[in-house]
């Protein structure tokens, strides 16, 4: 299946371009599945149909879903209760009803990555649209799984489940049961969950789609947008422009409005794949109104970026690692080395990487931002790379 994942600053009309782009998807003839994370139904305002817990058939070849986070927290809560019912009943703790049961901080944002990864593994459909929440929290949602699977790989790693076979004969000479057990059960199935959800996002079939309306503040946020998916290893295959004005007077009350759109889409038009949908004149409702929209339909390449390792060692005696970020200043650029881990800062984002291979048996050499693309050079360790005669 190919998956789109759209997003976009707030109040961009994010929403109503994901269900244009599911609807001439569909009309096209693919089977589509929309899958929204948000909490009211903003959906299926713009649908025209309420969209819910249940996946719902908006149309032929065209089905919508809101995953219901309080229900997947309770499921969550009640199968951790029953797995370590042995442990509640050591300590004398009571069981919490279902009907008492309330999402705790992150449990939506840990559903709808669940729902995710549950769509996009499905043979019904050819292609998930995906309507992301804004750009800030839609960068942190793809950057939670990688980060979460470190935290645990951190905290419970993997080798220490050697010993598990022990446990039951400490748990008889300590007189009380071991929970390790079931800990470690847990962090393993939540690493596979995790796990699947990262392919999801690291596959060749996937593709990101920023929408924005052209303007100083769009423009802000397209630029940020862009550097915090490069640093994802992402770009977007396209930049819907919305809400585009059509051309006024120059004594009209519009003119300025319009000039700065069609600056803004100057300078995308340089950079980015821009896709211009006119402003409409009202919000759009029901699938006559989002079909005259015109969106772009499935996506045509994939939204991966490659992060190459050039071979320079007979020439600079260095092994340059290339990293693609657009947009990033070279003051907010800061690289930190610990082990075989690279901490990479680019301005308000952040991400720690894991060092290819090659590179873990060398130091670094230096770094310098050219042309949007971070340059780190790597200089063999004689102890761990010894030369060959």
């Amino acid at each position: 299946m190919r998956t789109l994942l759209i997003t976009g600053p707030g109040g961009s009309g994010r929403t109503t371009l994901a269900a244009a782009t599911a609807v001439a998807a569909a009309r096209a003839g693919d089977r589509t599945l929309l899958l929204s994370g948000d909490r009211t139904d903003s959906l299926g305002a713009v649908l025209g149909v309420a969209t819910g817990p249940a996946p719902v058939e908006v149309r032929d070849g065209l089905t919508a879903w809101r995953p219901d986070a309080t229900a997947g927290f309770r499921d969550d809560l009640a199968g951790f209760q029953e797995r370590a019912s042995s442990v509640l009943d050591l300590l004398g703790a009571s069981r919490l009803d279902p009907e008492e049961v309330t999402p705790l901080p992150g449990a939506e944002e840990l559903t709808f990555l669940r729902a995710l990864r549950d769509a996009a593994l499905s043979e019904r459909h050819d292609l998930l649209v995906v309507d992301l929440p804004p750009t800030p929290q839609a960068l942190a949602l793809l950057a939670l799984p990688e980060e979460l699977r470190r935290y645990l790989r951190r905290l419970l790693p993997p080798e220490r489940q050697a010993a598990r076979a022990l446990r039951p004969m400490l748990g008889r000479l300590a007189g009380v049961p071991m929970p390790s057990e079931w800990l470690y059960e847990t962090t393993a199935r939540w690493d596979l969950e995790l796990a699947a959800v990262e392919a999801v996002v690291a596959d060749a079939r996937t593709a990101v789609r920023l929408v924005a309306e052209p303007g100083p503040a769009g423009a802000d946020a397209v630029r940020d947008a862009t550097l915090g998916l490069a640093l994802r290893g992402l770009r977007p295959d396209h930049l819907v422009a919305n809400r585009i004005l059509p051309d006024a007077p120059a004594d009209s009350w519009l003119a300025g409005p319009v000039a700065q759109q069609r600056k803004t889409l100057e300078e995308w038009r340089e950079s980015y794949r821009v896709v211009e949908i006119a402003h409409p004149g009202q919000d759009p409702r029901g699938l006559d109104d989002l079909e005259g929209l015109d969106a772009p339909g499935a996506p045509e390449t994939s939204s991966r970026v490659e992060w190459p390792v050039v071979d320079r060692l007979a020439e600079d005696g260095v092994l340059v690692w290339h990293v693609p970020l657009p947009g990033a200043i070279r003051d907010e650029l800061d690289l930190i080395r610990r082990g075989d881990e690279l901490v990479v800062s680019a301005g308000q984002f952040r991400r720690i990487v894991p060092l290819p291979s090659a590179l873990r048996r060398c130091t670094v050499a230096g770094a310098a931002l050219r042309d949007g693309v971070l340059c780190v050079r790597f200089a063999p360790d004689p102890e761990l790379w010894p030369q060959t005669r």
